[in-house]
């Protein structure tokens, strides 16, 4: 991994153990990305799972913002029997990365990101071999509503609710 790569690993795992601490989850992180998940947030019983990404640039389509993410990833975070709900967050950092994080004397440290979420469990299976557009709308910011819809989601994810009914 170059430098660049490994840091932005780096700034969206802080970015969201910040997020985490602040609501109460846990995170478990997994040593191999076999299943496509980097990391497991825990809350009162529930489980996500997460793939993180990070960059510095996502392209706009209307009112989301769009990733390519390979198949391979896609395929292994919708799969139905999984125990926990996949989800994809994307981590936005400025094109420097000396900006990403402000030192502000002894009070505060900033961090200069925002991360968007999609929930890719359940999608449907797609026709390409590489890559397919995850759309990310500008509502999906990962802040603390967004956690607490994605815990409701793993509630009724684990008694079989879809759409309202239980399967």
């Amino acid at each position: 991994m170059d430098a660049e790569t490994w840091q932005k690993e780096q700034i969206s795992r802080a970015f969201l153990h910040a997020v985490a601490a602040r609501e109460g989850c846990t995170l478990g992180e997994w040593a191999v990305d076999k299943d496509g998940v980097d990391t497991t947030l825990r809350r009162r019983g529930r489980m996500v799972d997460i793939q993180l990404k990070c960059t510095q640039e996502l392209r706009r389509l209307g009112d989301s913002y769009a990733f390519d993410l390979d198949v391979k990833t896609y395929d292994k975070l919708r799969g139905t029997d999984r125990s926990a709900p996949g989800y994809l967050f994307v981590m936005i950092v400025p094109r420097d990365i000396k900006d990403w994080i402000h030192l502000h004397g002894d009070e505060y440290l900033l961090l200069r990101c925002a991360a968007f979420y999609a929930c890719i469990q359940d999608k449907p299976s797609v026709n390409t071999s590489t890559t397919t557009v995850i759309h990310l709308p500008f509502a999906h910011r990962l802040n603390r509503d967004a956690l607490e819809r994605m815990f409701e989601h793993s509630r009724r994810h684990a008694l079989g609710v879809r759409d309202g009914m239980v399967a």
